[in-house]
């Protein structure tokens, strides 16, 4: 067990570094306008994979383990091109992606709908090691092609768009052909309806949290590309990218507190464990975000081209929210753990809510620091809805916040289990 979970955690990293790389090429090769482009069109595939996800997400993690492969796989095929239908149809009456790439978005989203279905397949068989291997491909294969692709003259958008084709093609190919083998890969359709009807439970409550959430996170793109044009979105997207690296590692901790929060009887122990990973995610984001400040303008103009300037203050606005998500990660994962997953959902409401009020007053005034306000304070909103539903649940106090010598050791055993549970 020890070596799936350290390919997990290195996987993450690895994933993160190549992502990293993938926004240079595109930030010296395509300027903030291609960017702005890409970044639209990534959120445009990630909307389509929200639907999806509904069917062909996490739910059949849960699952493979209750039903026959066969009849999770082939309803969440189905799925898949329903949702790729209906995407088509949408994005044709709505222009939400730039203009000329909508067929693109959804093939592309297909492509990565069908290998979200075998990687989740994969995971539920417990099959770790297969699962990050094709997530690092994936990474791996979009970045290189992308490299490539970019050394020909005039270098576009379709650059990375092609990259992303042989990515998620290859890895849907790949994925297809790893979960065909093993336990109940080639068993009957008898259980198919029952499937179909566990997918749904298990994937809409999960999918309306996931979308609430994902819209608090992004829905600033839209605005600041309605205010203020693709270029300065393309600068706002590599701010924000780079300022979400703060929530890598709180991610990372709030996974194996689900676990704990899920496996502990004791309200008091929840609440303590929970409490120590929010004070140490904290921290981390603290320390992440005060390098990304201190970062002079001049070096993130010479990784990311001339063109990208002035992120440090856009960086500082953002500060309080990416602190404030940081304890999320905890508060969140003990909400669902603890079978109160609702509360997540209410939170990404009331965050999506202060994004849509505060972003069209302040945007179209403030520009880049105005979304980043914006983001800041409905990410704030969120956290402090969770924090108080957490107080009232566990009885936490002020004394419970501050650090303490216990700390350590609850950490410790987090630690333990995200190395080598």
């Amino acid at each position: 067990m020890i070596l799936p979970v350290i390919g997990t955690i290195a996987t993450r990293v690895l994933i993160a570094a190549m992502n990293l790389l993938l926004l240079v090429l595109a930030a010296r090769a395509l300027g903030p306008d291609g960017v702005g482009a890409i970044s639209l069109i990534v959120l445009g595939i990630t909307f389509i994979l929200l639907l999806n996800n509904v069917v062909g997400g996490g739910g059949l993690v849960y699952l493979s383990a209750r039903h026959a492969d066969s009849a999770l796989r082939l309803p969440s095929y189905g799925w898949a091109l329903l949702t790729a239908a209906v995407a088509w149809a949408v994005l044709r009456m709505l222009p939400v992606v730039p203009d000329g790439f909508a067929d693109h978005v959804v093939l592309l989203a297909l492509l990565q709908s069908i290998a979200s279905v075998h990687t989740n397949l994969l995971l539920g068989r417990e099959r770790i090691g297969m699962q990050n291997t094709m997530l690092l491909l994936q990474t791996a294969l979009l970045l290189g092609s992308f490299a490539v692709l970019l050394r020909r003259d005039d270098a576009t958008v379709l650059d990375y768009v092609h990259a992303a084709y042989i990515a998620h093609g290859t890895t849907a190919l790949l994925s297809g052909l790893a979960s065909l083998r093993g336990r109940n890969a080639r068993a009957s359709l008898a259980g198919a309806p029952a499937a179909v009807a566990d997918l749904f439970r298990q994937g809409l409550l999960a999918q309306a949290a996931n979308a609430l959430q994902l819209l608090n996170y992004r829905f600033a793109y839209y605005l600041v590309e309605r205010f203020q044009g693709t270029s300065l979105l393309g600068v706002y997207a590599v701010t924000t990218q780079l300022a979400e690296s703060a929530w890598l590692a709180p991610k990372s901790l709030g996974t194996v507190l689900y676990a704990r929060v899920s496996n502990m009887g004791a309200l008091e122990q929840q609440r303590d464990t929970t409490l120590s990973v929010l004070k140490l995610a904290v921290g981390i984001a603290v320390v992440t975000v005060l390098v990304l400040i201190a970062v002079p303008d001049a070096l993130y103009a010479r990784l990311f081209g001339p063109e990208i300037r002035g992120l440090r203050p856009i960086v500082l606005a953002m500060a309080p929210g990416l602190i404030a998500m940081s304890a999320s990660q905890a508060y969140s994962h003990f909400l669902s753990g603890s079978g109160r997953v609702h509360h997540n959902t209410i939170g990404s409401g009331i965050g999506l809510v202060i994004t849509i009020a505060l972003g069209f007053a302040l945007i179209p005034v403030l520009g880049l620091v105005g979304a980043a306000f914006t983001t800041s304070a409905a990410y704030s909103a969120s956290v402090i809805y969770q924090a108080i539903v957490f107080d009232r649940i566990t009885h936490a106090r002020l004394r419970h916040y501050l650090p303490a010598a216990s700390d350590l050791e609850r950490i410790g055993v987090v630690w333990r289990r995200l190395m080598g549970r």
